[in-house]
This record gives C-alpha cells, structure tokens and sequence, in this order.
C-alpha cells in the first residue's frame, strides 16, 4: 500500500471514528411536534407558477402540517426569490431550492408532488412532465388550451399511476346551493341548466417592448409562438379586457375557460354529467342574442349564456319528487387541497380527478369553436373528433414551439 492511500485509509477511519463517538440528534421538528406528522409522513412539494393564483396555492400548501415545501420556479427572478424566502421564513431554515427552468425542479427525486399555477398555454406540457417524473400533480384551471391536450394528459396520470386533481375549488364551494337540490330529488327530473360566462378570447396584436431584466421571456412563451414582450401579455391581472394573458388565444380560452372552467363545473356536477362529454354544440343566433346549447349521450342539455336565463338557472319537473342520491365531497379535511393530499396518501383519485376536470374545460373548447366557427358541431367524444368536419377538426390543437411538442 502506498503512502497515499495509507493516509486516506487513516484519515477515512479517524472520521468514522468521531461519527461513532459524537451523538445521533434528531430534532422534534423531525420526529413531529406539536400534532405535526414526522418528516418521514410529510409530502415532500414544489410549486411551479408562483403568480396570482399560484402565490394563493403556494400559501395553502405551505399552511399544511403534512406538507414539506422545498422548491419553487418562476420565470421572473424577483417572484421566485420572494418566494424562497417566504419558504425559509416560514420553516425558519435556508433549505428551500429556487429555479427558472421547471425540468430542474420536477427532476429532483426527493419530491412527490408539484402544484402547477403557471399560463394556461404551459400547463398540459408541464402536467405530462411531472407525471413522467414520478410526481403527483395539482393543477390549477383550466387544465388544458385546447382540446387534443386533455387526453394526453388523462393518459400520462394513469400511465405513470399519478394522482392528478384540477384546481377549481368553486365548483363545490360555490354552487352547493345548486347541486344539494339536484341531487336531492327535490326539482324531480333536470332537463337543463345555463352557464353565463365571457368574454370570449382574443387575438393579440400589441406592439413588443423592452423585456425587464428579470423575465426569461423566451421560457414564458415556451410553446406559445414567438411574440415580442408585453406587460399586458404577461400580466396575471384577473381582469379579462386585454390587460392580461387570460384574454389572449394564443394563452387562454378568455373568459369562457377561465370563469368557464368554475361555471361549467359547477353545472356539469349540479345535473351530474361530470363523467361525459357533450355529443353536439348548437350554435344559436336569435334576435335576443347569441348562445349554445350543449346535448349530452343521455340527453341532458347545458345551455351558454340563454337570454333570459340566469347564471346555474336549472329547469327540472315541477311537482315531481325523485329519490335523492349521495353527492360526492371532499376526500380528508382542508377543501380542495386538503383533498389533493388525502389521495396522495391513499391513491384515491381525487374530487377534481384530471379526468372530470377535463371532461368540463372540453365544454368550454367546444364553445370557443362554435363561436369562432358561427355554426353548430357535433362532436365524438370517443374518438375525440368533430365526424366529417375537417374544418372544425383543424381546431382541434395547435402547433407548439419547439422543443415543448407533447405526445
């Protein structure tokens, strides 16, 4: 044995030494204290998206004694470090990890879910990822941009076995006061409910400006086509009047996927046809004003913005009285996260499971295309296509930037 490896050898065993000697502490805040479960129990996440909506998620997340937070990513530097130290003040540590490039956060293998609250145009892609890393995923509304992104991402959560949730907590929240009816019996046989929801989406045409140093405007487009920096693109305002990334196509689905993706839930679950897809969009033009009519396999009819009709408005059987069902609730405690958590420790699928999730935003696509079409549709839910109508069909999903192509 030469010197050198003599010396390692020693200096190797003088440490093992010391370790053995010193002693082994485990903190309380390890083992759980104070009706905090042990780190070993706690769901390791990150968020991606730390805006508005994600900032609330963040916060929710944060907020839960079996959640770890360890990593957060946004585009802009000055939001993903205000909430890195938002993190480590909260733990009272430096261990939260910062990133701009999702890939970076969702390949670390210590965590088992990410919430996702980025652009509309970025989430199918970013789902699909995690779910091919082996995460478990929230996912804020409107789960998809277009209409061939849902399956793919329906496929990767039960392909990679991932509890995959939507993010609309309003659909239980909100409209109770119409499903506990519905569900009841007490309006007898629902022939109908209506959705007011706008403003549809718009193009976009503003002329670019200079990109602020902290942006990674590049990322932020990701498959989005290349345009040339706005604030009013990149804007997370809630406002949907051409001040905000939510009322451009190339983004969102406007007001209709937006607000649609709470409204169209609330009622598909009120007149219970979460699990389907509708089977024909009528385009409606009266002298009253335009509007769809959505029919379902089972006959049931959503209808968009009836004259008349006010938001949820629900035409059942007056004087006939039907045997109530159970409606379905949260799952664990806490709303819809607490929902989301529950079933990453159980494997359940979750209240907003992607698939309903997805089954109500096609709702709103369908809309979107009838609008811009001005004439009706039919629509094969199974086959995931609009039979014989290949002009229809060319709305279908939209060409991605490279590198972010899905399937």
């Amino acid at each position: 044995m030469n010197k050198a490896n003599h010396t390692t050898r020693r200096e190797f065993l003088r440490r093992a030494g010391a370790a053995i000697a010193a002693p082994y502490v485990i903190t309380s805040n390890a083992l759980g204290a104070d009706g905090r479960p042990a780190a070993s129990e706690r769901i390791v996440m990150g968020g991606i998206g730390i805006g508005n909506m994600g900032s609330g998620d963040q916060n929710a997340f944060l907020n839960r004694p079996d959640v770890q937070y360890v990593a957060a990513c946004d585009v802009r530097k000055s939001v993903r470090e205000g909430a890195g130290n938002k993190i480590n003040k909260h733990y009272g540590n430096s261990d939260c990890k910062i990133y701009g490039d999702f890939r970076d956060l969702l390949a670390r293998n210590d965590i088992d879910a990410v919430h996702i609250a980025t652009p509309d145009h970025w989430h199918a892609y970013i789902l699909v990822y995690a779910c091919r890393n082996g995460k478990d995923v929230y996912c804020q509304k409107p789960e998809s941009l277009t209409l061939g992104e849902g399956p793919l991402m329906v496929e990767a959560a039960r392909r990679y076995a991932r509890v995959v949730s939507g993010g609309s907590q309003r659909v239980m929240h909100d409209y109770r006061s119409t499903v506990e009816p519905c569900w009841n019996g007490e309006l007898g046989t629902i022939k109908s409910i209506n959705v007011n929801v706008s403003p549809l989406p718009m193009e976009c045409n503003l002329p670019g400006e200079p990109v602020p140093a902290d942006i990674d405007w590049n990322m932020w487009l990701g498959p989005a086509p290349w345009q040339p920096y706005h604030p009013y693109r990149m804007s997370g305002s809630y406002n949907i009047n051409g001040t905000c990334w939510r009322s451009w196509r190339d983004y969102s689905g406007g007001g209709m996927t937006d607000w649609g993706a709470h409204h169209f839930g609330g009622a598909t679950f009120a007149v219970d046809v979460r699990e389907l897809q509708p089977v024909e969009v009528v385009y409606n033009a009266e002298k009253d004003g335009t509007f769809l009519t959505y029919r379902y396999p089972n006959g049931m009819l959503i209808y968009h913005n009836h004259p008349g009709m006010g938001n949820m408005h629900v035409v059942g059987t007056p004087g006939e009285k039907r045997a109530s069902k159970p409606i379905p609730i949260y799952k664990g405690y806490g709303g819809i996260y607490g929902d989301f958590l529950h079933c990453v420790k159980t494997r359940q699928r979750p209240f907003r499971d992607i698939e309903l999730a997805i089954n109500t935003v096609v709702v709103a696509h369908l809309g979107n295309i009838a609008y811009q079409l001005k004439r009706s549709l039919t629509w094969d839910p199974a086959k995931q296509q609009f039979p014989g109508d290949e002009e229809a069909n060319r709305f279908i999903d939209r060409a991605k930037r490279e590198p972010w192509q899905l399937g």
